[in-house]
């Protein structure tokens, strides 16, 4: 069992940055891949960013790439998603999830924090 708790979220202004934090606790952190995923109401959960377990494979969803970097350190059992050129369209409920084998698709994840809201106004 793993428990993801997002933090970092808040309200910025187009071209702005943020830094996303997940903590994680409960089971071996540093063997699960790390998720970020986003969400606006009335729409799918989107695949934001991924990192194996590692820290050596990394994928960006195209709309944030050049734009977003994930990163993990596992001796603290944390996840980074650095944000910045920020646009209105990134604004959506956030989420870390853990999963077991390496993947883009929230199916695949099987762990998942409570999120974290980012606005960026224009």
């Amino acid at each position: 069992q793993v428990q993801l708790v997002e933090s970092g979220g808040g309200s910025v202004q187009a071209g702005g940055s943020l830094r996303l934090s997940c903590a994680a606790s409960g089971r071996i952190f540093d063997t699960y891949v790390m998720g970020w995923f986003r969400q606006v109401p009335g729409k799918e959960r989107e695949f934001v960013a991924a990192i194996g377990w590692r820290g050596y494979c990394r994928n960006f969803a195209d709309s944030v790439k050049g734009r977003f970097t994930i990163s993990r350190d596992n001796d603290k059992k944390m996840v980074y998603l650095e944000m910045s050129n920020l646009k209105p369209e990134d604004t959506a409920v956030y989420f870390c999830a853990a999963a077991d084998r390496y993947g883009t698709v929230d199916v695949e994840y099987r762990y998942w924090g409570q999120g974290t809201q980012v606005t960026v106004s224009s």
